[in-house]
């Protein structure tokens, strides 16, 4: 029979795609990739050099105060720290009143701010309502960011006259008999330092306690509530033991920005080189004794004794601020703090 005329299906030619244009030239890609090598070492160098310019400074002050401070160091020896005279005239000096100021004023603010700042940090990740816990956070922090010159005007304006109106005949006739609390009542002691002290560092523990505690697992809180545990015996069990070293690294962090504080304590401790028992009397932090007097040093020696003390001061906050951050990552371990439920 004869087949029906139907053509067979053609092959269609292939069209290749060309980087020309109409008019004949080559068209440009829209986006245009390269390898990456050269702009990944600029960043490295960048980012190496921003950190070694930070120890890079470290190591220049350090450099600079060592430097500095030889003469005082040939003249004076380790026997700088434990002497008592401080007399620019006859050039006799010795940094201890200044120690023993800044050991016992830090220690009153640490006394005063380490029950107040846990106990925010507790009432604030376990037992405040949900509403109330972003503002009382921020209030609290809010005390950080406060200039320690505002800290000292209101120290002398209103906390100085406190003292020596109420609260420090209060002190003498309760607690006089202790040797703490005697003497003339003048506002402008080392009382007074304490607690603008104790006011500036509460923000640092404080919120540094609070991210230890929200680190605590919450199955620990739950573990201690089921076997029957009240909400006091969760928090000291289940929570504050598992934080202790967190909380202990937050105190030491706090003591390491109470010993280098120098306007607000300058400005209310009374500044006089002296070592009295009571806390009424006046006393000199090796901060402040820098802000006062180093203006005003006119000789080579005098001029270094001042900056061995600043040395001093130097390594001791680095000592004190490492150890600190040691302790918290023990807790932490890097891991960043979640809320949880109270």
């Amino acid at each position: 029979m004869p087949q029906p005329d139907m053509p067979a299906p053609q092959p269609v030619e292939a069209k290749k795609v060309s980087n020309f244009t109409a008019e004949g030239t080559q068209a440009r890609p829209l986006v245009r990739f390269s390898n990456g090598e050269s702009g990944d070492r600029i960043f490295k160098f960048a980012m190496v050099a921003c950190g070694a310019a930070v120890l890079g400074m470290l190591l220049l002050i350090f450099y600079e105060l060592v430097l500095r401070s030889g003469l005082s160091w040939h003249a004076f020896g380790l026997k700088f720290f434990v002497a008592h005279d401080w007399n620019p005239v006859s050039e006799h000096f010795g940094a201890l009143p200044f120690v023993y100021g800044t050991l016992v004023s830090s220690f009153l603010a640490l006394l005063i701010a380490v029950p107040l700042s846990v106990g925010v940090a507790v009432f604030t990740t376990e037992m405040c309502p949900g509403g109330l816990r972003a503002p009382l956070s921020f209030f609290v922090e809010l005390l950080a960011a406060i200039p320690s010159v505002i800290y000292g005007l209101w120290g002398v304006f209103v906390l100085v006259p406190i003292l020596r109106n109420y609260v420090e005949p209060f002190l003498a006739r309760a607690l006089g008999w202790t040797g703490f609390f005697e003497g003339p009542p003048y506002g402008i002691s080392m009382l007074a330092a304490g607690i603008i002290l104790a006011i500036m560092v509460i923000p640092i523990i404080s919120s540094i306690t609070r991210e230890v505690l929200m680190v605590v697992p919450q199955h620990q809180r739950e573990a201690a509530l089921a076997l029957g545990a009240t909400r006091w015996e969760m928090i000291r069990v289940g929570v504050l033991r598992n934080a202790r070293v967190g909380i202990m690294g937050a105190i030491i962090l706090g003591l390491g920005r109470a010993l280098g504080e120098t306007m607000a304590v300058t400005m209310v401790i009374g500044n006089r080189p002296e070592i009295v028992k009571s806390l009424f009397a006046p006393g000199y932090t090796m901060a402040s004794v820098l802000a006062n007097e180093f203006t005003e040093a006119t000789g080579d020696l005098y001029l270094s004794a001042l900056i061995e003390i600043g040395l001093a001061l130097f390594l001791v906050t680095i000592i004190v601020n490492a150890l600190a951050r040691l302790l918290v990552w023990t807790v932490t371990r890097g891991q960043p703090a979640s809320t949880h439920a109270a």
